[in-house]
């Protein structure tokens, strides 16, 4: 991949702070657009770096980001309200004005401005469930459980009417539930969540044990959108991909089992009881982005069980429990 200029919206999060590294350290310049709800820190690391720029802005502003966009050969649209909790303590109207009508703003502008590609971040949450339990694939039907997954549905549709008219290449990632440190690091999340909690309360509590879920570590996300980034348009322009890793369907019960490898002692108690919210059960095929992109995930969730343990053990992390304070159910 020859050197390029890639803006990221979002960048301060999770996936864009250590994307954002990663593209530096392989000589691309990076522009970043994030309203810093969540603060900075994950940035600063970069910011002496000669091709890093940051700007504090907001997506739902297409006046105010427009002047960022000049010179700019792909974007990374990362910037979202995420997950179901948040979108429902914000509610429908603003859930959609960041989720879509911020993609479409940020799109356009990439489109007037001739950028090259537009990869997207969506969630495999727009599944839902599986009508006969097999592995959901870009083509299975969709059936949104939360606000989140209809917000992503409606900002996919956009983008994908788009791909057959614009210069603009969209590509749609459908990612796994995240886990691994980044940094930002989010504990939101099922696997990070259980290992903090497990680390410090020596108990997990499991709800829907059976539920199924689709896991990727977040190094092999950077480089699935690497991937993207280089792959000759033809091969992504308004395709839609699964991004994990076919070994990486697990249930809850499962997860909390391979924590206990590493937490020596754990109490496991697992709980039933439904709760208003995103109500997923499914596995997930990734068949067609190894088929069309070689995109192999590297990391498995044990491994990435043990290095999230060894790393929180380590102090390193060390607001990771107000984190946790602050995290709802896992995702």
């Amino acid at each position: 991949m020859k050197k390029q200029h890639i803006l990221i919206t979002g960048g301060a999060g999770y996936i864009g702070s250590l994307l954002c590294g990663d593209l530096l350290w392989r000589g691309h310049r990076v522009t970043v657009l994030d309203n810093l709800l969540f603060g900075g820190n994950s940035l600063l690391a970069y910011l002496s770096h000669p091709s890093f720029a940051f700007h504090k802005a907001d997506v739902c502003d297409k006046k105010g980001i427009a002047k960022y966009f000049s010179g700019v050969d792909h974007v990374v649209h990362l910037a979202a309200i995420v997950g179901y909790p948040a979108c429902a303590k914000l509610g429908e109207g603003p859930s959609f004005a960041c989720n879509l009508d911020g993609t479409r703003n940020v799109f356009e502008l990439a489109e007037e401005e001739k950028a090259e590609r537009f990869l997207f971040s969506s969630t495999y949450s727009n599944y839902g469930v599986a009508e006969d339990g097999r592995p959901v694939t870009e083509d299975s039907p969709l059936y949104p459980q939360s606000l989140y997954a209809e917000t992503k549905i409606a900002a996919e549709k956009f983008l994908i009417e788009q791909a057959a008219r614009s210069r603009c290449a969209p590509v749609v990632f459908r990612f796994a539930t995240l886990f691994g440190p980044s940094p930002r690091t989010r504990f939101d999340l099922i696997i990070n969540q259980f290992v903090l909690e497990a680390l410090r309360a020596g108990k997990l509590v499991i709800y829907q044990k059976d539920y199924n879920r689709s896991f990727v570590h977040i190094r092999d996300v950077v480089e699935a959108v690497r991937l993207a980034l280089a792959a000759p348009l033809a091969k992504i322009r308004g395709q839609v991909f699964n991004v994990g890793s076919n070994r990486g369907n697990y249930s809850k019960e499962e997860i909390a089992r391979l924590v206990l490898r590493y937490v020596p002692g754990l109490e496991v108690e697992t709980k039933d009881l439904r709760f208003d919210g995103d109500m997923r059960d499914i596995k997930v095929s990734f068949d067609k982005i190894e088929r069309r992109l070689g995109f192999k995930a590297r990391i498995s969730v044990e491994e990435g069980i043990r290095e999230m343990a060894e790393i929180l053990r380590s102090g390193l992390l060390s607001d990771a429990g107000a984190a946790l304070k602050n995290a709802g159910p896992g995702d």
